[in-house]
């Protein structure tokens, strides 16, 4: 079974159009896509979640 694409958060800032000040209030009000936090520190989203998400606020947009 192939393991999901991970995105880093440079890489969902840079796709979605959003400073990392403005995730991080969307994140805190619960509103971001769902993130997987690395033993690091480092945040990572996979690409179904984030294409979910999008798909959320496509359908809240409407």
């Amino acid at each position: 079974m192939a393991r999901p694409q991970m995105l880093k958060l440079p890489e969902i800032l840079d796709e979605i159009g959003m400073s990392r000040a403005a995730f991080d209030r969307m994140r805190a009000r619960g509103k971001a896509p769902r993130i997987r936090k690395l033993p690091n520190g480092q945040i990572r989203v996979s690409r179904a979640d984030l294409d979910a998400w999008w798909t959320q606020c496509e359908q809240h947009a409407a």
